[in-house]
C-alpha cells in the first residue's frame, strides 16, 4: 500500500507554526524539518565567533547575527537558521518580518558528524543561490579544521586550515581571527597511538 501524500505547507503556515513551536524547524519546498539540538562544542564555537568578531564587524558598518535569526532563500523555497550570518548595509527582510532576512554577505556553519556532508553539499548549493553571498565558512566541531569558500569571478575558491596556530582571514569583511580563538575552551581527545590500538586488539 502506498503512503498517503503529505500536505504541502505554505511559507505562511510554516511561519505561523514556528511562532508557536517550542523548538526551531527548517522549511524546504513545503516540508518542515525539526532541527537537532546543538552540542556544547557547537555552541562554544558559535559564541567564540560572535564575541570576537561582533565588535570588529560593527566597525565596518556590518552586523553579525547568530543563533535565532532566520534566513529565506527565495530561489530554493527555503527557510533555515545559519549558525552565524554577517549582513553589510541595510538588512533586507522577508516581507515585513524582522525575524527573517534575505541578504547575508557571509554565512558560517559549525559542522557535526550528522550535518557535515549536508552543509558541504546540498546546503551549500542552496546558499550559492543567494545573490549577496560572498563567503561561506565551515568549522568542524570535532577537530581543528576550518574551510573557507570565497566567491570569485571564476567560481568559489576553497582554502583550509587545520593548525590552531594559524589565522583565519575573512575576505568579505576586514577581520581576522586566530584559529585557537575559534576553539577556545574546547578540548579534543588525544590521538590514539596506533601501537596502543594494535595492542588493545
Amino acid at each position: 500500500m502506498s503512503q498517503p501524500a503529505l500536505k504541502r505547507v505554505t511559507p505562511e503556515e510554516y511561519l505561523a507554526l514556528e511562532e508557536q513551536a517550542e523548538y526551531k524547524s527548517e522549511y524546504f519546498a513545503g516540508k518542515i524539518f525539526a532541527m537537532a539540538g546543538a552540542s556544547y562544542e557547537h555552541n562554544s564555537i558559535v559564541m567564540n565567533i560572535i564575541s570576537a568578531a561582533g565588535p570588529k564587524v560593527r566597525d565596518s558598518k556590518c552586523r553579525l547575527h547568530g543563533l535565532d535569526l532566520r534566513l529565506w532563500i527565495e530561489e530554493k523555497d527555503v527557510f533555515t537558521y545559519p549558525d552565524v550570518m554577517i549582513i553589510c548595509g541595510e538588512p533586507e527582510f522577508y516581507f515585513d518580518r524582522n525575524d527573517t532576512v534575505t541578504n547575508p554577505l557571509m554565512i558560517i556553519e559549525v559542522l557535526s558528524e550528522s550535518t557535515k556532508n549536508y552543509d558541504r553539499g546540498e546546503k551549500f548549493e542552496m546558499y550559492r543561490a543567494i545573490p549577496t553571498l560572498r563567503e561561506y565558512v565551515l568549522i568542524d566541531q570535532n577537530r581543528v579544521h576550518v574551510e573557507r569558500f570565497v566567491k570569485t569571478d571564476g567560481g568559489w575558491v576553497l582554502s583550509e586550515w587545520n593548525d590552531a596556530a594559524a589565522t583565519l582571514q575573512f575576505v568579505s569583511v576586514d577581520f581576522h581571527m586566530p584559529i585557537s580563538d575559534i576553539y577556545r575552551g574546547i578540548e579534543f581527545p588525544a590521538p590514539q597511538d596506533p601501537e596502543q590500538e594494535s595492542a588493545a586488539e
